[in-house]
């Protein structure tokens, strides 16, 4: 009788399984499994798999499913709870489709487990067109909800991982998409661990995340998917990294056509399975057998970088019978269910930022309402719910839709797109401006008007992929495209008020509509189910709660050179003028009032943590939800520092009158500032405990019009 070989023996160790099967490979096997489309190697019954699959929002171009808020809705949320729930949801439906794919002998792109996402690149500068995929501009929330949407994504078995997450893009990618292949960023080595890195280190020690991924860009000179430091000093040997890296997708053979760090395509492969990058997306490793006969590699290191790959399928289950492997079993009717809709509408509803609400002419009273006006290139648009890296939906609530299921049929609603998105006119052989007499008309027959405008993923978004081709997705500046500021003013002239709806996945600088319309709201991409969660905001299903994640500036100029990667006046933490909106700002249709901070302690030790708790009550007349944030400040420092930072949310819901209180801990962690040299230091001195509903700077509490509170301790 055959003994099975003893990577098929289940009994066995991950570890003992893959040294095995590693060892009954060949060299060209072995290269060939190095490719994100590794072939099958039927002699030892391993099918071909895809390792390029996307999740950012929901389990993205493999056909149907729950298509959730983009990234930066979901980061407005400012809960990480949710995240994890929404995550879970991914992995659950991915699972689905997975074993049903594999049934029918489908192992194409975007069909496997292992996802590449999230991206918790810092959002640092509101001109990228990718920024909204990230989780914005701080790295604490960043990390916060990166580690939960990972946990979400890959589990919580003891043996076998549900999906394999990746976090991307490492390191310091954020534009210019135009030459992401040649750029190289320079970033000091303060940046690198007090902006950069961190969100990084927490997923990969805290989340254990899977794999990571490279990007594009040089940092300080060396390529970050060949890069000794990134991969190997940083990811390996300083956080312990156990996974495997995969690059982005071509991004190889920009080291010796772009980045000219290398001269030819086996030196450049050379550099990457050197350091450490284990999966090419993309078909440079073809070269690897030339780089290892040319003495370039050896065959450690190979067997190295596969050992990895295969201990990530062997965690997914790939080669155990499925009775043994739990998620297995999910049942295809999860995908696209009800509850997974439904889990998307909530999600929506709470990524709503409510920027402005003069004398609360919001919520809208739908029965006192005889017409309404829905006006502007994203009031009907799908494109506008869904961000990029998108599923298939079953069904898209746009925000015209939304509003039409919600109004009684006495209610007339006018409809006009008013203008294109970023075009001068609609219709190929018009005039420009061919929409502006119908939008002015319809705004004149009604009582209101809810105006649409904004952006989308095919002007801003990832190069090749975004269709604005004089800025490969990146935004020239921050104001509404096209002609639809001009349209903005031309309603607001009919003197009917105005609510705004914008739809982006970035920080817009609106500061006439600020001036002039009543009512603002942010609605991101907020996907499949995005129209439902506008309509339910505009007449007062439910009070807003959403954060920004990002600042929204007043001006394009105030910003320093997009390709200036020193975080120098950039985010909320470094920035020198006023914002029109801060990070962390948003209104409710309640009211909050803050009481009781408390502290532990008023004098600690260096590494000892603290405690404080605060009591929130709501004084108004909704039922809300309310983002408690704590933000804490180094007064006596030696070292540049920001004004404070974000190290504390907690997402609370209360009914009118209730009161509970809020608890957080500051670990010695959370005091630390990083120096020039890029190493956290502990500092003796006061301290500033800020708790409330916002940044406790002068813009934000005069535009809630609540207090922050303050406690502060001293460190000896």
């Amino acid at each position: 009788m055959d003994t099975i070989p003893a990577y098929k023996n289940e009994t066995l160790s991950f570890e003992e399984r893959v040294k095995d099967l590693v060892s009954r490979m060949t060299l060209e096997e072995k290269t060939m499994q190095m490719l994100h489309d590794a072939p099958a190697i039927p002699r030892l019954g391993i099918p071909s798999y895809n390792w390029w699959n996307e999740a950012l929002h929901g389990v993205a171009r493999a056909g149907v499913a729950t298509v959730f808020p983009q990234a930066i809705g979901l980061a407005a949320t400012f809960d990480e709870d949710l995240l994890y729930k929404i995550a879970d949801v991914i992995s659950t439906e991915g699972r689905a489709k997975y074993h049903e794919f594999q049934k029918k002998n489908d192992h194409d792109i975007y069909k496997g487990l292992t996802f590449w996402s999230p991206n918790i690149n810092i959002f640092r500068d509101p001109r990228w067109g990718r920024g909204h995929e990230t989780y914005g501009e701080d790295t604490y929330l960043t990390s916060r909800l990166g580690i939960r949407f990972v946990e979400g994504l890959q589990g919580n078995d003891g043996k076998y991982m549900k999906v394999a997450a990746c976090a991307k893009h490492f390191a310091v990618h954020s534009g210019p998409e135009a030459e992401r292949h040649s750029f190289n960023a320079i970033a000091s080595k303060k940046d690198m661990y007090e902006t950069y890195l961190p969100a990084f280190k927490k997923l990969v020690q805290e989340a254990k995340v899977e794999a990571v991924m490279g990007a594009y860009n040089r940092t300080n000179g060396e390529p970050c998917c060949g890069s000794k430091t990134l991969l190997k000093d940083i990811l390996r040997d300083e956080w312990g990294f156990k996974g495997h890296v995969t690059s982005d997708c071509w991004a190889i053979k920009d080291f010796h056509e772009n980045h000219m760090v290398t001269k030819t395509a086996p030196e450049s492969v050379a550099l990457a399975v050197n350091n450490g990058c284990d999966v090419n997306c993309g078909n440079m490793y073809l070269n690897l057998q030339i780089a290892y006969n040319e003495g370039l590699v050896d065959e450690k290191t190979i067997d190295e970088s596969v050992s990895r790959l295969m201990m990530t399928r062997m965690k997914l289950g790939m080669f155990d019978s499925d009775e043994n492997v739990p998620y297995s079993s999910i049942p295809y009717e999860v995908v696209d269910c009800k509850e997974h809709n439904k889990l998307s509408l909530d999600a929506a509803k709470d990524s709503l930022v409510l920027l402005k609400n003069k004398d609360n002419f919001l919520p809208l009273d739908k029965n006192s309402l005889k017409s309404i006006a829905v006006i502007g290139p994203n009031a009907n648009s799908r494109d506008a719910l869904i961000g990029n890296y998108f599923g298939t939906a079953s069904q898209y609530i746009t925000a015209l839709d939304g509003i039409r299921e919600a109004l009684p049929d006495s209610v007339r609603i006018y409809y006009s797109d008013g203008c294109h998105l970023y075009k001068d006119r609609t219709q190929g052989l018009a005039r420009p401006n061919d929409r502006i007499a119908e939008a002015i008309t319809v705004a004149e027959k009604s009582d209101v008007v809810i105006m649409c405008l904004g952006l989308d993923a095919s002007i801003e978004g990832e190069e090749g992929d975004a269709g604005n081709e004089f800025a490969s997705g990146d935004k020239i500046d921050l104001n509404l495209p096209g002609l639809q500021q001009q349209l903005l003013e031309a309603v607001y002239a009919t003197g009917k008020p105005i609510i705004l709806v914008l739809l982006s996945g970035s920080a817009l600088s609106v500061t006439w509509a600020d001036a002039n319309v009543p009512a603002i709201i942010q609605a991101w991409y907020p996907g499949a189910q995005g129209g439902r969660a506008i309509a339910s905001l505009l007449f007062g299903e439910y009070s807003p709660s959403g954060r920004l994640p990002v600042t929204f500036y007043k001006t394009t100029e105030e910003l320093p050179d997009f390709s200036d990667y020193s975080m120098k006046n950039r985010t909320y933490k470094y920035m020198e003028n006023e914002a029109l909106y801060p990070f962390g700002y948003g209104l409710s249709y309640s009211k909050f009032e803050y009481s009781d901070l408390t502290i532990s302690s008023q004098k600690i030790k260096a590494g000892d943590s603290i405690s404080c708790s605060v009591k929130v009550k709501n004084i108004g007349s909704y039922e809300s939800k309310e983002v408690v944030q704590l933000y804490l400040k180094d007064v006596e420092t030696s070292v540049v520092a920001p004004k404070w930072q974000l190290r504390g949310i907690k997402k609370i819901n209360l009914l009118p009158n209730e009161q509970v209180e809020v608890s957080f801990n500051l670990s010695p962690e959370d005091m630390m500032l990083v120096n020039d040299e890029g190493e956290s230091v502990l500092e003796s001195g006061s301290f500033e405990i800020y708790v409330g509903g916002s940044q406790p700077d002068a813009r934000s509490i005069s535009l809630t019009g609540s207090n922050v509170l303050k406690a502060s301790f001293v460190l000896e």
